[in-house]
C-alpha cells in the first residue's frame, strides 16, 4: 500500500477510535441539564436501575454556591482526561510523524500488518486507561437507594406509598405512591412525543421553563441544521426511585428510568441520517420532577445514568 494512503487510513482509524461518536438525539440529546432545587449539584443515589448514579450537571439555571458532593473531584476529571488525550496523542503523532518522514508508523519495517496490530495496541491502551479512569472515580457504588423495579411491569409494591429515602442532614423525604410512578412513566412517554413534534406548547405543560428553554435551543439546531429527530414507540423496561424531598413548598421525585424506543432522525428529503426505524436503542437517565404542594409533576431535569 502507498505511504500516502496510509497516512489516510491510519487517520481515519484513528478518528474512529477517538472520537465519541454522534450524540443521543432524544429529548435531552444525552446531556445532563436542569435544576434539582437544594441538590441540583448534589450526586442523587444510586439505585438498582442505575447502580452508578448520575453524571454531574453540565449547564443549570441554578447557581453553584458550594462543591458538589458525591461526584467525583473535577481536578482529578481533568487530569485524567488529559492524561489519556496526551498519551494517545503523543502516540498517534509520533506514528503520523515517523510516516511522514519515511521511517514508517513507529519506526520502521512494521508493514500493514504491523501496522493493524498498531492501531490494535493504541485500541486496546484507550480502553484500559478509561476502565482504569471510571474504576477510580466511581469507587464503590453506593447502596441502591430505591425498591427493585418500581416502575417494572412485574414489579411488587406495597399497599400503600413508602416514605423515600433521603440523607439524614438533607431536606425531609417525602412518600411517593403509585399514582406518582404512573406520573412519572406518562411524562417520559409524553415528552418524547412532543419533542418529536417540536410541540413547544405540549412541552411546556410538562416541563419547567427550564427545560423548555433548552429543548427549544436544541430543537432550533436540529432545524438549522435541516434535520429531525422523531422517537416513537417508547416503553419503560425499569425503574426505581432514587430520592424524594420537599423544599420551599415545592416537591423534587429523582428517579432513574430504563426505556427502550425507536430513535430515528431524517434529513428534510425523508433520508435516515442517524438511527434505524426498525431497531429499538435501549438508554438509561435520571430525572427529576418537581410540582407545588398539590399540584401535578412537571420535569425539571435530566441526568446521564454512568
Amino acid at each position: 500500500m502507498p505511504r500516502t494512503s496510509v497516512l489516510l487510513a491510519g487517520l481515519a482509524v484513528a478518528a474512529l477510535v477517538l472520537s465519541p461518536g454522534l450524540a443521543d438525539a432524544r429529548a435531552g440529546g444525552g446531556g445532563s441539564f436542569g435544576s434539582r432545587g437544594g441538590m441540583t449539584y448534589s450526586a442523587p443515589p444510586s439505585t438498582h436501575t442505575a447502580p452508578y448514579s448520575a453524571s454531574p450537571m453540565q449547564r443549570s439555571m441554578t447557581p453553584r454556591n458550594q462543591p458538589s458532593p458525591g461526584y467525583a473531584s473535577p481536578a482529578f476529571q481533568r487530569s485524567g482526561s488529559g492524561f489519556m488525550s496526551g498519551l494517545m496523542g503523543g502516540l498517534i503523532g509520533a506514528g503520523i510523524g515517523g510516516m511522514l518522514f519515511g521511517h514508517g508508523f513507529m519506526g520502521g519495517g512494521l508493514g500493514m500488518f504491523g501496522f493493524l496490530g498498531l492501531l490494535l495496541q493504541l485500541f486496546l491502551i484507550v480502553v484500559v486507561v478509561r476502565f482504569l479512569v471510571r474504576a477510580f472515580t466511581a469507587g464503590r457504588a453506593p447502596q441502591s437507594a430505591g425498591g427493585p423495579n418500581m416502575f417494572g411491569r412485574g414489579a411488587m409494591l406495597g399497599a400503600g406509598p413508602a416514605p423515600a429515602p433521603g440523607r439524614a442532614s438533607g431536606p425531609p423525604p417525602i412518600a411517593i405512591g403509585q399514582t406518582d410512578y404512573q406520573q412519572f412513566e406518562q411524562l417520559l412517554k409524553g415528552i418524547q412525543a412532543a419533542w418529536s413534534a417540536h410541540d413547544l406548547n405540549g412541552l411546556q405543560a410538562m416541563a419547567t421553563p427550564e427545560m423548555v428553554s433548552y429543548f427549544s435551543e436544541q430543537l432550533t439546531g436540529q432545524a438549522s441544521r435541516g434535520v429531525r429527530n422523531v422517537v416513537d414507540d417508547v416503553t419503560l423496561v425499569s425503574g426505581d426511585l432514587s430520592q424524594a424531598w420537599t423544599e420551599q413548598g415545592r416537591d423534587y421525585a429523582t428517579v432513574a428510568m430504563r426505556f427502550s424506543m425507536v430513535d430515528v432522525t431524517r434529513d428534510a428529503a425523508g433520508r435516515v441520517v442517524d438511527g434505524s426505524p426498525n431497531e429499538h436503542v435501549t438508554e438509561t437517565e435520571i430525572w427529576t420532577f418537581v410540582r407545588s404542594h398539590g399540584g401535578h409533576w412537571i420535569l425539571s431535569a435530566i441526568q446521564q445514568a454512568r
